[in-house]
C-alpha cells in the first residue's frame, strides 16, 4: 500500500503543478455555479426546489463534462511515460506493474475528485447562501449527485486507462479517448433509439431497455440520478422511464462499480504482458 500511495502522491504533486488540473476545477465550478442559478431561475414558478433542479442541471452537465476530463487526465498515462522514456525508469524501482497502475489511477481519480466536489460545492454553498436553507431530500440527492458524478469520473479514468496501456502512440491514444466518449456520451444512445424506433415494440420489452442501459456507464448515471429519484425524475421529464426502471439503487451503483473494475483490471492484464 506505501508503494501505490507513493504512486498516487507523485501524480497530484505533478497535477498540481499542471495548469490543466487548476483549469479544470475552474471550468466545473463556473460552468456549475453558472447552470445553478440560470437553472434555478424559474423554480418559483414550477414549485420546485432550487437544489433539485440544479440536481437535473449538474447531472446533465456531469455526462458530457466530466467522462471528458477523465479521458484527457488517463488516456496517456502508461503510453505517455513510455514515450517520455521516463517508463523504464519507474520500472527499475522495486514496484510491480500492477503497484505503478493503480498507483496512478489512484492519484488522477483524486484530482478529479477533488475538481468535482470543489466545483459542485461551490455551486451547492453559493445557491444555498442565496437562497437559504434546503430540505433533507434535496440534500441528499445532491451529495449522491456528487458521489456518482466522481463514480462516472472512475469509470473514464479506468477506460482512459485501458486505452493507454494497450496502444503504442500517444496520438492513437487521444484518437480512442475522443472515439470512446463520443460512443458511450453521445452515439450509444442515438443508436439505441434508432432500433427502437424500428423495433416498434415488437421484439424489446421494457425489461430489455433496461437491460440496455447498462450497458452505457453514462445511461446508469442518468437512472440514478434523474429517473432514480421521484423529484428529480420528474423535473428531468424522464417520470416515464422512472415507471418501468426495475433495477433498484444498489443495482445500478454494482453496475457502475463493475464498469470500474473491469477496465482497470483488464489494462492491469496488459500493462503486465507488454514490453516497457
Amino acid at each position: 500500500m506505501n508503494a501505490i500511495a507513493t504512486i498516487a502522491g507523485r501524480e497530484i504533486r505533478d497535477g498540481l503543478r499542471n495548469r490543466w488540473a487548476l483549469g479544470a476545477v475552474l471550468l466545473m465550478a463556473g460552468l456549475a455555479l453558472t447552470l445553478a442559478f440560470l437553472g434555478s431561475a424559474p423554480t418559483g414558478v414550477v414549485g420546485a426546489s432550487p437544489l433539485e433542479v440544479t440536481v437535473v442541471s449538474l447531472s446533465s452537465l456531469t455526462i458530457f463534462l466530466v467522462p471528458l476530463i477523465a479521458l484527457l487526465l488517463s488516456h496517456d498515462a502508461i503510453v505517455g511515460e513510455r514515450d517520455r522514456g521516463t517508463l523504464l525508469l519507474l520500472l527499475s524501482y522495486p514496484l510491480s506493474r500492477w503497484q505503478i497502475l493503480f498507483g496512478k489511477f489512484l492519484g488522477h481519480l483524486s484530482i478529479l475528485t477533488v475538481a468535482t466536489v470543489l466545483g459542485y460545492g461551490a455551486a451547492g454553498a453559493a445557491l444555498a447562501f442565496a437562497a437559504g436553507e434546503f430540505d433533507a431530500d434535496s440534500l441528499g440527492s445532491f451529495a449522491r449527485m456528487i458521489g456518482s458524478s466522481v463514480l462516472l469520473g472512475a469509470v473514464f479514468v479506468a477506460l482512459g486507462y485501458l486505452i493507454s496501456a494497450t496502444v503504442r502512440e500517444r496520438a492513437t491514444a487521444a484518437g480512442l479517448a475522443i472515439g470512446i466518449w463520443l460512443v458511450l456520451v453521445l452515439l450509444y444512445d442515438m443508436a439505441l433509439l434508432g432500433l427502437l424506433v424500428a423495433d416498434q415494440g415488437r421484439t424489446i420489452s421494457a425489461a430489455a431497455f433496461n437491460w440496455l442501459l447498462l450497458f452505457d456507464p453514462a445511461d446508469i448515471f442518468r437512472l440514478l440520478n434523474l429517473a432514480g429519484l421521484s423529484k428529480t425524475s420528474l423535473f428531468a421529464g424522464m417520470a416515464g422511464l422512472a415507471e418501468q426502471m426495475q433495477f433498484g439503487r444498489a443495482v445500478l451503483l454494482t453496475a457502475l462499480a463493475a464498469w470500474v473494475a473491469v477496465p482497470l483490471a483488464l489494462a492491469a492484464f496488459v500493462f503486465s504482458r507488454r514490453e516497457p
